[in-house]
């Protein structure tokens, strides 16, 4: 039930910038332990064996703070209640993932400047050259990706762990947001942050793009989408993100991949999907429905499982 109410509550108001969150906490967290990292060592071994223990104490803080919390609130039923819905609540990010992608949807009317620039706070990749049909593919894109890890990964974790699991999960993915980009700064910082991700992600991911297909069902074409999701799922750089994007593209019957501009650096990335019609505008809506699909799907198999 507490995870019905708080998958509810993100849905009707998604996160209110104003609102205390804890990744805000991590992020300052992780911001200073990088930052103490760096002052105690330059050296490569010095900072690979860093963002290990960083990894490691972070994960521990994150389970085990939420964990006492709601261990010594426990007989306090409303304020349990309403401490552990609202930790919940924190680790599911569909509506702000929405709002996101419809900003660069309706910025695509203000003209292609606009877009971009909505585009780039949320992709990690040079958006100021990209034409119109690359915005609309690099949104599907990181809807698709994030359906895992803002929302079928968190709760997962939290039906196996309760809150703190959800908590602890939102610490890997943001020590990976923040320290997993694979650049000369951060290659050896970032290298077991980005590896522990991976690891967590890895059942999450896969359960994703089988959780996108199956709710898709007579709404999309269901037997793309799991022929692209196997045929392309190492199309990526990532060993987890091409099961959900590959399941998008076979859906939608479109291709994802290709070129990009990382600021300068031009990659050539593998295709997933076949070019069956060109990628449109509406495809962003069609990312977005497929994302609360899959997350209606496991609400439902999860409150199944537990009547």
């Amino acid at each position: 039930m507490n995870i019905l109410v708080a998958a509810i509550m993100d849905l009707i108001i998604g996160d209110p910038y104003t609102f205390p969150h804890p990744v805000k906490l991590m992020g300052s967290l992780i911001n200073f332990e990088e930052r103490l990292a760096r002052r105690i060592t330059k050296s490569s071994k010095g900072l690979r064996l860093a963002g290990l223990l960083i990894g490691v104490s972070n994960i521990i803080i994150a389970f085990m703070l939420p964990y006492l919390l709601l261990i010594n609130i426990r007989e306090y039923k409303l304020v349990y209640y309403i401490i552990n819905i609202y930790l919940i609540y924190t680790c599911i990010a569909a509506r702000c993932l929405d709002k996101e992608a419809m900003k660069v949807y309706k910025a695509l009317d203000e003209g292609i400047e606009r877009a971009r620039h909505q585009l780039s706070y949320i992709v990690g990749r040079d958006t100021k050259n990209l034409s119109q049909e690359e915005i609309i593919k690099a949104t599907v894109e990181t809807v698709g990706e994030n359906t895992s890890d803002g929302v079928i990964a968190p709760l997962l974790y939290i039906m196996l762990m309760g809150a703190p699991g959800g908590l602890m999960y939102k610490m890997v993915n943001t020590m990976d947001s923040m320290l997993g980009y694979k650049n000369e700064k951060y290659m050896d910082l970032g290298f077991f942050p980005a590896k522990i991700d991976d690891v967590f992600n890895f059942i999450p991911a896969r359960i994703t793009g089988v959780l996108m297909c199956i709710s898709s069902l007579f709404r999309f074409d269901v037997k793309e989408g799991l022929r692209i999701m196997i045929r392309d799922r190492k199309n990526h750089k990532s060993p987890n993100a091409a099961y959900p994007e590959g399941a998008v593209a076979g859906l939608l019957n479109i291709q994802l991949g290709g070129v990009s501009s990382y600021f300068g650096k031009v990659v050539e990335k593998p295709t997933i999907g076949d070019r069956s019609r060109a990628i449109c505008r509406e495809d962003i809506k069609r990312t977005i429905e497929i994302m609360y699909r899959a997350e209606i799907l496991l609400l439902i198999l999860y409150g199944l499982i537990y009547i």
